[in-house]
Formats: structure tokens, C-alpha cells, sequence
């Protein structure tokens, strides 16, 4: 099915697979798909974070693989930034492409092997249609920088407008614990709480 969650992340998977040839193979390509890619792999990183992690770690029991694919997100959308801020000619950005590929390349094949597989053995279709749904509208939100609105509408104040990215970014320094398999809501009132905020 094309609607199901699934088929959604790998063929995001293709295409930011397509995007890497392309740099390597034809250097003129790389002002354009660079930042391309990059803001690709953070809409589709966000989205998984936001919608499909936590219910990998609730649905298929896969904490621990989820929690480590939120880690290797962190790594590749760095990686990524930084590459916008090199020369896309010199021989430095050669070696930090190469590097950037092989980190993503290596998250969406245990993402492909592993992660999506337990998914799919743990929930029906209807289900991975719901996560699909949810993950493609959170991911053309990330794109188009249409605002999120906040769940509840709570207003909390120390995390409201805050991103999923900076949210896990302040949890970690806080030591939030489990919060790779947190939602946004959730790691929102976690930081709330850790902050002496709720």
C-alpha cells in the first residue's frame, strides 16, 4: 500500500538516496541538492521522532533500537548542517559528503532490516496507514514551515515553540531519561517538569 507507513519512509529513503548520487557523481548538482537533502532528512528524522519512534518502542517493544535511531538522527542532521557551511568544491567536503552518506545510508538500512520489519510484525495495516498519515503530515508541516499547533493547547511555557529537536537536545542535557521514545508532547512536559516548570 502506498499510504502505509512503510512505503512512505523507504521511498523517502530512495530519495534522499538519489540526492547522494547525484552530489557524488556531478558536483554542479550539490547547491541545489544539498540543502535539499538536508532538509529532507530533518523533516523525515522529526517526523519518525514525533510519530513512528514512540510507537516502535510501545507497539513493537523496541525501545533500545528506537532510542539508538533517534541517536544516529542527532549525528546525521548534524553532519548535514555543517556541510552547508563548506565549500561544496573543496576536497574537505568531499570527505565530510562521504562521511554524511555513510552515517544515513547506514540508519536507513538497520531502519529497513530492523526497526520497520518489528513494526510491521506488530501492528496491523490499519494501523501502519494511521502511523503513514501521521508521519507524512508531520514531515509536509517540517517542509513547508507550517506552524505545529501544540496538542491540548496547554501553552506550556518554558517548552511552547520549541521543536521535537530541541526538546530531546534540552532533555538530554537535563538527563531526561527514555526520551528518544518520546513524543513531542512528551518530551515537552518532561522538560516542563525536569525545569521545576510543571
Amino acid at each position: 500500500m502506498a499510504d502505509d507507513l512503510i512505503t512512505m519512509v523507504t521511498t523517502d529513503h530512495r530519495e534522499l538516496q538519489r540526492l547522494f548520487d547525484m552530489m557524488k557523481s556531478d558536483r554542479s548538482s550539490r547547491p541545489l541538492a544539498l540543502p535539499l537533502a538536508v532538509a529532507m532528512l530533518e523533516a523525515h528524522s522529526e517526523a519518525e521522532e514525533d510519530r513512528v519512534y514512540p510507537a516502535v518502542a510501545r507497539e513493537a517493544g523496541e525501545k533500545e533500537e528506537a532510542e539508538h535511531a533517534a541517536e544516529e538522527h542527532h549525528e546525521a542532521e548534524s553532519l548535514g548542517k555543517h556541510l552547508l557551511e563548506m565549500d561544496w568544491e573543496s576536497e574537505e567536503f568531499d570527505r565530510a559528503l562521504e562521511q554524511w552518506i555513510g552515517a544515513v545510508q547506514h540508519h536507513m538500512q538497520e531502519e529497513e532490516n530492523d526497526i520497520l520489519p518489528a513494526l510491521r510484525e506488530a501492528v496491523d495495516s490499519d494501523r501502519l496507514r494511521e502511523l503513514g498519515l501521521q508521519f507524512a503530515t508531520r514531515r509536509s508541516r517540517k517542509l513547508t514551515g507550517e506552524p505545529l499547533k501544540a496538542a491540548g493547547g496547554d501553552g506550556q511555557t518554558g517548552t511552547e515553540g520549541r521543536t521535537r529537536a530541541e526538546l530531546y537536545d534540552k532533555a538530554k542535557e537535563l538527563g531526561v531519561e527514555g526520551r528518544s521514545s518520546m513524543s513531542k508532547d512528551e518530551l515537552a512536559e518532561e522538560v516542563s517538569k525536569a525545569e521545576g516548570n510543571g
